[in-house]
């Protein structure tokens, strides 16, 4: 084999071997500017929420307490801890009620007796 071969085949691997890495960094480059991309999106979708505005609410003076059932979603992290406490305790409060409502029409239409921790003294 002549000694220019060699030089052929070295040039050769060299040239491929640098369009490969090209390739490659064409490719991860594309990659990154579509992730930015996503990433920007996402950036004006979260920005553009109305539970943003939502969330500071409670700032701008005290809330009645038949409107503070509960919070939207997401914004309990930027709530006061007693906010979020009395919303919590008012939705479960809700919930034994709907219960018990439901409960007390279940045995009326059976005809069955009530118990008496299902009858309103109010």
């Amino acid at each position: 084999m002549p000694w220019w071969s060699w030089i052929l085949i070295w040039v050769a691997l060299v040239s491929l071997s640098l369009l490969f890495f090209v390739l490659m960094g064409v490719r991860l480059f594309r990659q990154f500017m579509a992730t930015v991309k996503e990433l920007g999106e996402a950036g004006d979708k979260l920005t553009s929420l109305p539970v943003a505005a939502a969330a500071y609410a409670w700032a701008a003076g005290p809330v009645p307490d038949a409107a503070v059932v509960g919070l939207a979603p997401g914004t309990a992290p930027f709530a006061p801890p007693h906010q979020v406490r009395h919303d919590y305790h008012a939705s479960k409060e809700a919930r034994r009620e709907a219960r018990r409502q439901r409960r007390v029409r279940r045995k009326t239409e059976r005809g069955q007796p009530q118990s008496l921790r299902d009858i309103e003294f109010r």
